[in-house]
């Protein structure tokens, strides 16, 4: 599903330093001109002043200098530099977002918050030898994380703290596993592939009623976790598509890992494979706006691109007979953002009729807490599963 919700395996991954020498990042330390590479997953530019920062510096003077757009460049305590960091998001938190007159305005300033923020505390930057150690005390050993999800070092980097920690939780969550309940087994992502975290909609392909168990596409296959309850469903070929390396490697490794991998091809394709099957499942991403980092592709989908190309091209992979499966929420419908209407009008548009319908409730916790500043359309969010045939 990372169309949905992107990594590699280890010496599979992009290479993080397979960089331009724009990702060269300049700075002068003790009257001495420094350089390294500059690494960010998101693709942020290099901040253009750095200043060198360690435990002496207040969480104010950081606040002050990160505001500006000055990158700090630590040279102290590894755990002072959490703390600061951590002082700096109590700092952007005072101030209060400001209230939209619409939902579709509440969430662009939603989204503006949430970047200002990301901005700030991106300067927290940290230095990297060329085999991913960190040169600081009581630094941590993040080779192997660092390694998995970028694949090998070329040379010494910068990157920043909160990618960092980026790193090491999704490190955690691909040794640990995410319990996936319709398969009664754990599911493992790969930094940057979109966790299947959001039980709801797995457990609807998980009921629905198949129309065939011969041949089914997964498309934007992500961790693989549709295509495995597929199978486990007793589909006998499944092929899983995505565009995302990571994802197609995170998929093959969970799929092997269940005892699926010989029913379950992983293909690299933009949508669909070629041929026709009775079955093709997608998640795409749920909400038409613009992604702010790799992962949040998964989430994010300028222009509502991977859905109207799904429905675009349904009807003319489907066999007689056959059904799509779409997998989505209506969250956009509540934000202002989509409308019931275009949707149907897509779905019309593509030469599709709809066969049915079935839907559940979030169970995430932020469409039980009030204080989210988008509380109301996510607590009146439904997931669906629109079940689709050619008109």
């Amino acid at each position: 599903m990372t169309s949905h919700d992107p990594v590699r395996g280890q010496g599979e991954s992009k290479k993080a330093c397979d960089v331009s020498e724009d990702a060269v990042v300049r700075w002068e330390e003790e009257g001495v001109a420094r350089s390294a590479l500059w690494h960010s997953e998101g693709g942020v530019a290099p901040p253009k002043r750095i200043v060198i920062a360690d435990d002496r510096m207040t969480a104010d003077a950081a606040f002050r200098l990160t505001s500006q757009g000055t990158g700090l460049l630590w040279r102290g305590d590894f755990q002072n530099a959490r703390q600061l960091l951590n002082a700096l998001a109590r700092r952007v938190e005072k101030k209060e977002a400001k209230p939209g007159t619409s939902p579709a305005e509440s969430f662009h300033l939603h989204r503006q918050a949430q970047a200002q923020r990301a901005r700030i505390l991106g300067l927290v930057l940290l230095p990297f030898e060329a085999d991913y150690t960190i040169p600081l005390r009581r630094a941590p050993d993040v080779r192997e994380a660092c390694m998995m999800a970028f694949g090998p070092p070329a040379a010494a980097l910068l990157m920043s703290l909160r990618e960092l920690q980026g790193v090491i939780g999704a490190y955690e969550w691909r040794k640990r596993g995410v319990e996936v309940e319709a398969l009664k087994a754990r599911i493992h992502p790969y930094y940057g592939v979109f966790a299947p975290v959001r039980g709801e909609y797995v457990g609807l392909v998980a009921r629905a009623p198949l129309p065939t168990k011969t041949l089914a596409f997964d498309i934007g296959c992500g961790t693989g976790v549709l295509a495995a309850v597929l199978a486990m469903r007793g589909v006998e070929r499944i092929i899983a598509t995505d565009s995302d390396p990571r994802a197609l490697a995170c998929a093959t490794e969970n799929l092997r890992r269940l005892g699926w991998i010989e029913r379950v091809a992983v293909e690299a394709a933009d949508l669909f494979p070629g041929g026709r099957a009775g079955l093709i499942v997608c998640n795409p991403p749920w909400i038409p706006a613009r992604p702010s980092s790799p992962i949040e592709h998964a989430i994010y989908d300028p222009h509502s691109r991977m859905l109207l190309g799904f429905l675009k091209g349904l009807a003319g992979h489907l066999e007689e007979g056959g059904e799509g499966w779409l997998i989505l929420s209506d969250i956009a419908e509540h934000l202002g953002l989509r409308t019931r209407a275009e949707l149907l009008a897509a779905i019309t548009a593509g030469g599709l009729v709809v066969l049915g319908r079935t839907e559940a409730a979030p169970v995430h916790p932020k469409a039980f807490d009030p204080t989210d500043p988008l509380y109301a359309a996510r607590r009146a969010e439904r997931t669906s599963l629109w079940r689709l045939a050619r008109a």
